[in-house]
């Protein structure tokens, strides 16, 4: 479904972390080749890697047409002022093409430690994001306006996060979840808002060697991201799912496994459900690898290029 004929997304995308850790010059050649494969949109994480700001123009500046969105840009790594500046700046050099994801886990009392790093919760998730999208909303402008102005997305997993983003943003992005969210998240946000769902994958045709990836994926975020097992848990998941490791019922439902045509049903699974646009982050045995062979295999079997999103420039 598409609620809007600028939409800058096309309804298959590519999500990754693994830009961070590779130099600028494997990067603008590894986005070159996605954008020829035809895939609807780039999306890139941040963690303690290339800041999400740097990572966009090197990613645009990288490809002509192809949409890049942030997945997400952490609100506890930067002031108000500074994202509107930035987003400014990209929506106005790429016009159409930068659509910014905000999010970050500045919850409650928690303090996350990445590697070692405090990052520390600054008040209740939904006010926080409130008061954050009007200061960026405030902000003072004195540089040029961005034609269109950049499209902004909410990271939303729960009902008041995803009523935000419906009332607030262009609409939400969701990670870490399985197609009954996406199910909940259409009811909750509406028939208008976007929604941009990421779904992770493992391309491999042996079954006990995807599931040990997928396994390890999702264990790794019920150990260090407390949102995303309350998040698992609202949708029915219990103790025997989440307590001493994932059941394979979690696994399954986080995370498609098998080969390229498993992952297209679960795309059209997702599409089915709600979302407008699926992300999908190829998963392996090596993080820190470039999944190339993975990205082109799936391009074909999903045929992203028929559905390329119209050029913006």
């Amino acid at each position: 479904m598409t609620h809007d004929a600028t939409a800058p997304l096309g309804p298959v995308g590519i999500w990754t972390f693994a830009y961070e850790g590779q130099p600028a010059a494997r990067v603008r050649e590894s986005a070159a080749e996605i954008e020829e494969l035809g895939c609807g949109a780039l999306w890139y994480g941040e963690g303690f890697g290339r800041d999400t700001v740097g990572q966009a123009w090197l990613l645009l500046s990288a490809t002509r047409r192809l949409p890049v969105a942030s997945g997400i840009a952490n609100i506890a790594f930067r002031e108000p002022l500074a994202t509107a500046a930035a987003a400014r700046t990209l929506g106005e050099a790429f016009p159409g093409r930068y659509v910014l994801g905000l999010g970050g886990h500045r919850v409650d009392d928690t303090v996350i430690e990445v590697d070692g790093y405090p990052v520390p919760a600054c008040g209740r998730a939904v006010p926080t994001m409130r008061a954050y999208l009007d200061a960026m909303d405030a902000s003072p402008a004195h540089g040029p306006d961005p034609d269109p102005a950049p499209r902004r997305l909410l990271a939303a997993l729960g009902p008041k996060m995803l009523e935000l983003a419906a009332a607030r943003t262009w609409g939400a992005h969701t990670y870490f979840v399985p197609v009954e969210h996406t199910a909940r998240a259409r009811r909750i946000m509406g028939p208008s808002a976007c929604l941009a769902v990421e779904q992770a994958v493992v391309l491999d045709d042996d079954p006990g060697r995807a599931r040990e990836v997928a396994t390890a994926h999702v264990a790794g975020y019920l150990a260090a991201a407390p949102h995303q097992e309350a998040n698992v848990r609202r949708l029915g998941f219990g103790d025997a799912d989440v307590v001493g490791g994932p059941s394979r019922r979690l696994v399954d439902a986080i995370v498609a496994h098998g080969t390229a045509e498993a992952i297209a049903r679960r795309v059209a699974e997702q599409r089915a459900a709600g979302a407008d646009h699926v992300c999908l982050q190829v998963l392996t045995a090596d993080p820190g690898r470039l999944p190339e062979r993975e990205w082109r295999e799936l391009a074909v079997a999903l045929d992203v290029a028929k559905d390329r999103a119209p050029a913006a420039l």
